[in-house]
């Protein structure tokens, strides 16, 4: 029932940023879920193309090897809150992006401006045909892939608590390791000079250190609500 009414309300489109360990993926498909909206993580496009890259042998440290093959894999996404599906060439990589080989090198592959065009294509044309709208994450959303997006929100949290998160998801991880990776990570996205990890000026930062998921969906739910009232 609770879906059917959600659809009843206007179509909107939600940008969610944020650095890794800010519970970005799973704040982003709850709201999707309890407001009827379609889902899209634009992290796992990135992997599934590293993924696709390192499949193939592509060399991961040659920006100029990296260009040149960038609009050869055909990804699909699914944009389901409950089962995020994403396919490579019709093959199931949900998990094999998340293993450390690819988290090493993603960074590095999204970097590559060739890259960073073909997806952010994709997410554009994916945002447009979400009928009754759609909660897109990722680090450029607000920024650079919709900047006219409804609803932007930008989530943080203390880097301490981005670890804890991060190595409770990468089962037996050291925590300060962990968090070396992520300030790395950090660094990386901010630095790299198209479409750098950022705020857009018109964004709703949300720090969530000391908040649960389960008030930081609710938050969020409240700004998607307000918004579709016209608030």
């Amino acid at each position: 029932m609770e879906n059917g009414a959600a659809r009843t309300v206007p179509s909107v489109i939600v940008a969610i940023d944020g650095p890794s360990g800010t519970g970005k993926s799973s704040t982003s498909k709850a709201v999707a879920a309890q407001l009827g909206l379609s889902y899209l993580d634009t992290g796992a496009q990135y992997r599934a193309i590293t993924w696709w890259m390192a499949t193939n042998g592509i060399d991961l440290d040659d920006p100029t090897a990296i260009a040149a093959v960038a609009g050869k894999p055909e990804i699909v996404s699914g944009t389901d809150p409950v089962a995020p599906a994403i396919t490579v060439d019709g093959v199931d990589v949900s998990g094999p992006i998340r293993t450390q080989e690819v988290t090493s090198k993603v960074s590095a592959v999204s970097a590559v401006p060739e890259v960073r065009t073909r997806i952010t294509e994709l997410q554009r044309s994916i945002a447009a045909s979400a009928e009754h709208g759609i909660v897109v994450e990722g680090r450029d959303i607000g920024t650079t892939v919709l900047p006219d997006a409804d609803l932007k929100i930008f989530l943080t949290a203390s880097p301490e608590a981005r670890a804890a998160r991060r190595s409770g998801e990468l089962k037996g991880a050291d925590v300060h390791a962990t968090r070396e990776d992520l300030l790395k990570r950090d660094a990386a996205d901010s630095s790299r000079k198209t479409s750098p990890l950022a705020k857009a000026d018109d964004a709703v930062e949300v720090d969530t250190t000391d908040l649960t998921l389960a008030q930081v969906v609710e938050c969020v739910v409240t700004l998607v609500e307000e918004k579709r009232a016209g608030k």
